[in-house]
């Protein structure tokens, strides 16, 4: 049998077990604090050297540089060691799929990475490690090192686009796949979501592993409401026996 191109495109919900928190789910941050969306929205940023402040404090206590991947990263990372061809679309900023083993060629970053710092002025950018030193050395909001511009977290904020690069790779992706996964993605958040109707417009076997309904579950070939950590490493084991040459 001829071997699938996989695609598979991760939320947050992948990233849970990892201690990395939901953002919109129904126990997320934004619900919490709704306040906490000005912290990385691009608008307030830029404007506001308080908000730039907090945000750094927040990366400060983020834990999403120390998280490690769980069981559903590391079994994406095994899919791909088997011989299918798969690749990873991810609305995730944590690098999870990439510490799992996965070659970073394979994983499409929708959302950039906070993992990384970038200049907003001259685009210089370096580990996220670097600026939260300097920030625990004691400056508040630092500024770039080549030219004094204003740092940010190397993530798509809200008030960004998407990098039409990256997105045209994920929708030429997405058009030639056979089956297409979405995990941990409330599909709600647009043009990512739509990826999982542009895969059943191609005719690619949609599968949706998500705790809560979502736009999509009806185009699906099958829905999976149990826990992922769990419920993605048996569905991409199926698969790879499915697909076994």
């Amino acid at each position: 049998m001829n071997r699938p191109l996989v695609a598979i495109l991760s939320g947050a919900g992948i990233s849970t077990d990892s201690g990395i928190p939901d953002y919109r789910g129904p126990n997320g941050l934004w619900r919490k604090d709704p306040e906490a969306e000005k912290l990385v929205t691009y608008e307030y940023y830029m404007g506001d050297p308080e908000i730039r402040r907090r945000s750094w404090q927040m990366r400060r206590r983020n834990r999403t540089l120390k998280a490690e991947p769980n069981a559903a990263h590391r079994a994406v990372a095994e899919l791909e060691k088997s011989g299918i061809p798969v690749r990873v679309i991810t609305q995730n900023v944590d690098g999870l799929h990439q510490l799992a083993g996965l070659s970073a060629r394979k994983v499409l970053e929708l959302h950039g990475t906070a993992r990384q710092f970038v200049c907003t002025q001259c685009h210089a950018r370096g580990p996220m490690e670097d600026a939260l030193a300097r920030v625990e050395a004691g400056e508040e909001d630092p500024s770039c090192l080549e030219c004094g511009g204003i740092l940010k977290s190397a993530t798509v904020m809200f008030g960004q686009r998407l990098d039409p690069v990256v997105l045209g790779e994920a929708l030429a992706i997405t058009k030639a796949c056979t089956v297409f996964i979405a995990v941990g993605s409330s599909l709600q958040v647009q043009p990512a979501a739509g990826l999982a109707g542009v895969a059943a417009d191609h005719g690619a076997r949609l599968i949706i592993v998500n705790a809560e309904p979502t736009p999509y579950d009806d185009r699906a070939q099958e829905v999976v409401r149990e826990p992922i950590g769990t419920a993605l490493p048996a569905l991409l084991s199926q698969l790879s026996a499915e697909y076994a040459a």
